[in-house]
C-alpha cells in the first residue's frame, strides 16, 4: 500500500457551489472541507478502509501504514460521527495543527551589531556549546561521524550553508508539506537547530562530524498537520536515523486540541509514531515548551488556557510531544545560573535533562520573575542567547542584521538540539546502545544543576557530552 500525499493547503479549504437551483431555488450554501485523523485499532489498517471512508463522504489524503494512521478530508457534517461507528477505528477526530515554539521577545529595534561579520569564527560567542563540550574538548575525543544521523523534523535546512554543507544530507532529506518538493528551509528555525547539532565552521555544533538529515514538516509560516509529523517520524525511523530532534509542540498545541476523552487521534498517532521509532532504535528528543509552566500542575494548565485562549479545560490533559512516553524531554538552561532555568522554559517531572537554550540575562530574569506581565524589554542582553547557523539566502535575522548566515535565538527549541547532538555522539561512541541506554547515559553524565539529584527544573541536570565521553 503506498502512502498518498495530497497537494493541499494546510488549512481547511473553503469551496463554493455557484450552481443556480431549478425553478428559482436558492444558490447552494458554501461547504467547508475539514481534515480528519483516523487511528485504526491494533495499528493495522483494514482492507476495506477506503470504501468506508468514501461511503462516509470522505477522501483519503495520507496513509501511515506502519502504525495504522489515515488522514482524510470531507465536507460532510456527519463524516466524523459515521467514522466513529466503524468498529475498526479506535479514535477519530478533526486533525490538529502543531506549531513551532514561538520566538520569545524578538529584537524589537535593539539589534546586536557588536559581532563582526568578518571574524574568522564565532566560537567565543558559543557559551552554550563550549560549556557542554568542555570548551570543545569533546570534539577531540569523538566529534561524531557520518554513519550517525540526526533526523531534524522541522522547517528544513540550508544545505549549502558553509558550516553545514559537509554534514547536511540533501539526497536523503524529505518534505512532508503538501505543495512543496524539497526540504530547503524557508523559515530559519530548522537551520539554526541543525547548526547546534552538527555545524563545522565559524560556529561549531555538539558533533561537528555528525550527519543531519531534514524531514521538513513546516512551510515558511504557519503550522503543520499532525499526520505530516507522524509520517516524518515513521519515515525517519525507516531510514535508519539514530536520533530524531523535534523542537516543536508546546501548550499552544494542546490548548486547542483536546480529544473528547483526552485520547484524540492525534495523540494516538504521536504515541504510536514514537513507539515505532523507539523500537527501531531511534532516540527521540523533544523540547519542553516555552510557556513558563509547570507541566505537573493541572491548575497551572487550566488557568493558562483560560487566560490565553478563553478555554475552560476540565480533567487531565497533556502537552505534546513533551509528555509523550519514551521521548527525551528537554528544558532550557541559561548562561548565568546553575539554579534557575530560563524564564520561559516549561518544567516538571517529565523533564529528563536540560540543554543550554539561552535567555535575556540575569537583569531581565530578575524583573520577569517579580512580574511576568511587566515590560522589561530594555533590560535584555541578547548575547545571553545562543548563536547558530541561519539560511544564507534568507534575510538576515532582525536581531543580528549585520550577520549573514548566523543568528542569535533562545528557547527550548535551541535547548533540545544540544541534547540531540549529545545523544548522537553517545551513539557514535557506543553504536550498540539502545534508546534506553542512550537516555540513561544522558541522565547519568549530566551536570547536576539545581537541587541535588533529580529535580523538576533540570531533570537529572544539564546534559554534557564531555562527561559522557570521559566518565
Amino acid at each position: 500500500m503506498k502512502k498518498k500525499l495530497a497537494v493541499l493547503s494546510m488549512c481547511s479549504a473553503l469551496s463554493f457551489s455557484l450552481f443556480a437551483g431549478i425553478n428559482g431555488q436558492p444558490v447552494k450554501a458554501e461547504e467547508t472541507s475539514s481534515y480528519y485523523l483516523l487511528a485504526y485499532k491494533g495499528g493495522s489498517i483494514p482492507s476495506d478502509f477506503e470504501t468506508k471512508v468514501k461511503l462516509a463522504g470522505g477522501t483519503i489524503e495520507r496513509i501511515v501504514e506502519e502504525i495504522g494512521i489515515v488522514e482524510a478530508k470531507s465536507s460532510d457534517p456527519d463524516f466524523l460521527s459515521d467514522m466513529k461507528k466503524d468498529k475498526n477505528v479506535s479514535a477519530a477526530d478533526k486533525e490538529l495543527s502543531v506549531y513551532l515554539e514561538e520566538e520569545t521577545n524578538p529584537a524589537d529595534g535593539q539589534p546586536i551589531t557588536s559581532i563582526p561579520q568578518d571574524a574568522p569564527n564565532y566560537h567565543d560567542y558559543q557559551w552554550d556549546v563550549k560549556r557542554i563540550t568542555n570548551d570543545f574538548k569533546s570534539h577531540e575525543i569523538n566529534p561524531g561521524n557520518h554513519e550517525t544521523v540526526v533526523g531534524v523534523i522541522d522547517t528544513g535546512l540550508d544545505f549549502n550553508h558553509p558550516d553545514l554543507k559537509a554534514n547536511a544530507d540533501l539526497a536523503g532529506s524529505k518534505t512532508f508539506v503538501p505543495g512543496t518538493t524539497n526540504a530547503w528551509d524557508q523559515n530559519g528555525h530548522g537551520t539554526h537547530v541543525a547548526g547546534s547539532i552538527a555545524a563545522n565552521g565559524k560556529v561549531l555544533g555538539v558533533g561537528p562530524e555528525l550527519k543531519v538529515r531534514s524531514y521538513r514538516v513546516f512551510g515558511a509560516t504557519g503550522g503543520a498537520q499532525q499526520s505530516w509529523i507522524t509520517d516524518a517520524i515513521v519515515a525517519a525511523a525507516n531510514d535508519g536515523v539514530e536520533v530524531i530532534n523535534m523542537s516543536i509542540g508546546g501548550w499552544r498545541w494542546m490548548a486547542h486540541n483536546l480529544g473528547e476523552k483526552g485520547d484524540s487521534a492525534s495523540m494516538v498517532a504521536y504515541h504510536r509514531a514514537v513507539q515505532y521509532a523507539t523500537k527501531k532504535g531511534v532516540t527521540v528528543v523533544v523540547s519542553a515548551g516555552n510557556d513558563s509552566r509547570n507541566l505537573n500542575s493541572l491548575h497551572d494548565m487550566q488557568s493558562y488556557w483560560l487566560e490565553n485562549y478563553g478555554l475552560e479545560i476540565k480533567g487531565p490533559s497533556r502537552v505534546a510531544p513533551a509528555q509523550i512516553p519514551g521521548v527525551v524531554t528537554v528544558s532550557s538552561s541559561n548562561k548565568w545560573s546553575t539554579d534557575s532555568i530560563a524564564f520561559y522554559s516549561n518544567y516538571g517531572s517529565v523533564v529528563d535533562v536540560a540543554g543550554p537554550g539561552g535567555d535575556n540575562g540575569p537583569v531581565y530574569d530578575g524583573f520577569y520573575r517579580q512580574d511576568p506581565k511587566g515590560n522589561y524589554l530594555n533590560k535584555r542582553d541578547f548575547l545571553y542567547r545562543t548563536l547558530s547557523t541561519w539560511p544564507t539566502y534568507l534575510p538576515n535575522n532582525s536581531l543580528t542584521p549585520n550577520l549573514n548566515g548566523y543568528a542569535l535565538l533562545h528557547g527550548t527549541s535551541m535547548a533540545a538540539p544540544k541534547v540531540a547532538g549529545i545523544a548522537a555522539v553517545i551513539k557514535a561512541e557506543h553504536p550498540e546502545y539502545s534508546p534506553a541506554q542512550v537516555q540513561a547515559a544522558l541522565r547519568n553524565t549530566a551536570e547536576d544543576f539545581g537541587k541535588s539529584g533529580q529535580d523538576p527544573l533540570y531533570g537529572s541536570g544539564e546534559a554534557n557530552i564531555y562527561n559522557a565521553l570521559t566518565r
